[in-house]
């Protein structure tokens, strides 16, 4: 016996817009999907529930910003009305559906007329399981683990879809279970699943899409192909899935689903071993990638994927601190130029050039707006909503951030990097005890990283916890001898009073290697609570010498007694914080 069909949530319509509750979207003219942060689209909800009424400020306050709200709440409110209005196309002056009622509140003035749409069986949401690769050759795995990505992104660009994220379906590789069951751990309610086998210049995809909550197979397919039309294959197993699935596929979302490009054989295999690499997030990783990408740009300079793919590798070789800032962020901004010349749509590039430009550059004004156009051409492009959530929390904007930040996880929940990346910007925000939840929430997904470790010892240390946080630190210590981690646990030491301790951390992470501009922010971090004169003289050469991690002074809490120093605010201003809020 099948399962009951849905019972929609209103959609809520006013003049060309519409309201989707279920899928908490605005959609303009019936189609155009227009991306509002959490905020903005609460304002608009309670205010579409009761037209023509005054909605106090007050009482948005309590209904959306939490009691504890650590931003300034009318900022806050008067950013998203800001926000609401643009969407809108309305203004303030001559208001078309919200009116600002001064010191009272605002009202909608619209027509609004809800709608309940009848009941549904359709499929809205899949997980694509990863391909079994049938070519027994070990060394394929990543061509199978490929064509599983790219199906995914094809996928994710039919905005009526929920597609599970790579990180996420890719945690089911190798793992036999009910369908059923994976259905209902990944929250959806279809499943593709399938094999791939790789023969020379041969590939063949089978793939079946099945009804989760009935067991139905509803479609199967085999496609066999030349290597070289790889990318038309992805988008054609794309298109009949969304065809069988019966969701709207939008003009601009078929003409992103058809716009393919033959493609080398041997420059999509060093693409893919790229993309393996990028995705392990390892130095070694990154480097390896690096390689991988220059070789399929080698075969083929016109390969605008493989330029951003190089970007993205650069730059995190950059931020880790694997390469000097020169060596990986001035290569990664010209990769990421050079995809966009040959195609201006490539969200990758747009999310690579912004993040390049704010951690090297120092540029946080170009950098937000490659970010938010990374963000607008692909919403569902996990990568560009952390790193753009990154850059509003480093200008003080942590409402929006924090927001971009919880997209990021929504669209890829498993993700270790952004798991600890939210819990880092909670810390940054001041809000210890939320990041030392979110904290162990990545420490229990991902109990063999240090990530977890170390953001609990650094939050513990600044509450005044000082044994748990040296615990805490030594232990993510134990996990890689890596800047970061030696870094924290020395701040830990220089922060509960055990100077000599911190002094042989200091000591050690001086002569961790050759290359000193892989230490001097961690240092400086250290003897800013045992040395302002030498913390300084470890700021300034990290600023000379662009150290990534500087993008973040103007909030990282480690730093808060040298905040008041003349210095600390005129370091603040060279490097373009001007007009931004601190902590």
């Amino acid at each position: 016996m099948g399962e009951k069909s849905r019972s929609p949530h209103p959609v809520v319509r006013f003049a060309c817009f519409e309201l989707d509750q279920e899928a908490g979207e605005l959609r303009k003219e019936g189609g155009k999907c227009i991306r509002l942060q959490d905020q903005p689209l609460q304002i608009l909800r309670i205010l579409l529930e009761r037209p023509g009424e005054i909605i106090t400020r007050d009482e948005l306050r309590h209904k959306i910003w939490p009691a504890d709200t650590f931003v300034d709440f009318d900022h806050g409110i008067n950013n998203a009305i800001k926000r609401l209005r643009e969407a809108l196309g309305d203004t303030a002056e001559t208001p078309r559906y919200i009116e600002t009622l001064p010191r009272r509140g605002y009202r909608f003035v619209g027509q609004p007329k809800v709608e309940i749409p009848a009941p549904t069986n359709r499929i809205q949401s899949l997980a694509v399981l990863p391909l079994e690769n049938l070519s027994r050759d070990p060394d394929q795995e990543f061509f199978a683990d490929g064509m599983t990505e790219a199906l995914i992104t094809n996928l994710a660009k039919i905005s009526a879809l929920h597609v599970v994220s790579r990180t996420s379906a890719m945690y089911y590789k190798g793992v036999h279970r009910p369908l059923r069951e994976i259905a209902r751990e990944l929250q959806v309610d279809g499943i593709v699943e399938g094999t791939v086998t790789r023969s020379g210049q041969r590939v063949r995809i089978s793939a079946q899409l099945i009804d989760a909550r009935t067991d139905a197979h509803l479609w199967a397919e085999i496609y066999d192909r030349d290597l070289r039309d790889v990318l038309e294959l992805q988008s054609e197993v794309a298109r009949t899935i969304a065809s069988e699935v019966q969701v709207k596929v939008s003009p601009l979302e078929q003409t992103q689903l058809t716009r393919t490009r033959s493609v080398d054989p041997e420059a999509y295999e060093a693409y893919l071993k790229g993309r393996h690499y990028w995705n392990m997030r390892t130095g070694e990783g990154m480097k390896q990638g690096l390689v991988c990408f220059q070789k399929a740009i080698e075969i083929d300079p016109t390969y605008a994927a493989a330029h951003a793919g190089l970007a993205d590798s650069a730059a995190v070789l950059g931020w880790w601190n694997f390469a000097t800032a020169e060596q990986s962020f001035v290569r990664a901004k010209e990769a990421a130029k050079r995809a966009l010349s040959i195609d201006p749509t490539l969200a990758e590039a747009h999310a690579s050039l912004g993040f390049s430009l704010m951690h090297y550059d120092f540029d946080f004004a170009g950098a937000e707006r490659s970010l938010r156009k990374a963000v607008e051409i692909d919403p569902r492009y996990a990568t560009a909503a952390q790193w753009c959530g990154i850059l509003l929390c480093c200008t003080g904007r942590y409402e929006e951030g924090l927001t971009e930040l919880r997209r990021a996880i929504r669209l890829d929940p498993l993700s270790l990097i952004f798991g600890w990346t939210y819990a880092h910007f909670l810390f940054f925000a001041g809000r210890y005890d939320d990041a030392i939840v979110e904290g162990r929430k990545v420490l229990a997904l991902h109990p063999n990283s240090g990530f977890g470790r170390q953001l609990l010892g650094i939050s513990w240390a600044v509450k005044g916890v000082h044994d748990q946080a040296i615990s805490e630190l030594i232990e993510a210590r134990r996990f890689g001898r890596i800047p970061n981690f030696l870094g924290s646990l020395g701040f830990g030491y220089a922060t509960v009073g055990k100077s000599k301790e911190a002094l042989a951390i200091a000591k050690e992470l001086h002569e961790f290697s050759d290359n000193p501009y892989q230490t001097a922010y961690w240092m400086a971090m250290i003897y800013a609570n045992l040395d302002s004169e030498e913390a300084f003289c470890w700021l300034e050469k990290a600023y000379l010498e662009r150290g990534a991690q500087m993008a973040y002074l103007n909030i990282d809490r480690r730093f808060d007694r040298l905040r008041p120093d003349p210095r600390f605010q005129d370091l603040l201003r060279r490097m373009n914080f001007n007009g931004f809020d601190a902590i």
